[in-house]
């Protein structure tokens, strides 16, 4: 491991404590646990994801349904010193291939993709050449058929995972 949960919440998030249940979270997932994560907005649910992305070995990806959020997700983490990347449709080829040349090199801690990105056979063959140290499906609400967020790819997230049966995976949601 490359750091304690504390010692990350202090360097790179700026908090001296956990919120409630962050820590019994984090240390699921660094356990190798799969979690199901439903707490309120603002509450602190993407700390429970990162954390163990940037502690464990490999990239942290992170399936998002909102391109606006991938990227302050992003930007935000890049300001607290932690390497995180996107890839969705608003990325030109080229520069789509820098992030994946990155992610190869061990540069980058976290990835969020959208899930139509995930369903790709491209990005699929590409999974297979990278170390993964978790899936979180965020906006996890977005599977459910009945819902008005309802997205059709995220059927398909499961059948993506399923190759990766010793990667812990999380699903969060403010809306159960």
């Amino acid at each position: 491991m490359k750091s304690s949960p504390h010692h990350i919440l202090r360097a790179c998030f700026g908090y001296d404590t956990f919120r409630d249940h962050q820590q019994d979270i984090i240390e699921a997932v660094l356990a190798g646990k799969d979690v199901f994560v439903l707490m309120p907005t603002g509450s602190g649910k993407s700390i429970c994801y990162q954390i163990p992305a940037i502690i464990r070995s490999g990239v942290g990806l992170v399936i998002s349904p909102l391109i606006a959020l991938m990227q302050d997700q992003v930007t935000a983490l890049r300001q607290n010193g932690i390497e995180a990347e996107y890839l969705n449709s608003s990325l030109s080829s080229h520069a789509a291939d820098q992030v994946e040349r990155r992610v190869l090199l061990g540069e980058t801690d976290i990835l969020y993709v959208a899930p139509e990105k995930l369903s790709t056979e491209k990005f699929q063959r590409f999974l297979t050449r990278i170390q993964i140290s978790l899936f979180a499906i965020d906006e996890a609400h977005c599977v459910s058929q009945w819902g008005h967020d309802f997205r059709p790819e995220y059927l398909k997230v499961r059948e993506a995972t399923r190759q990766f049966p010793e990667v812990p995976q999380m699903a969060l949601t403010a809306t159960a």
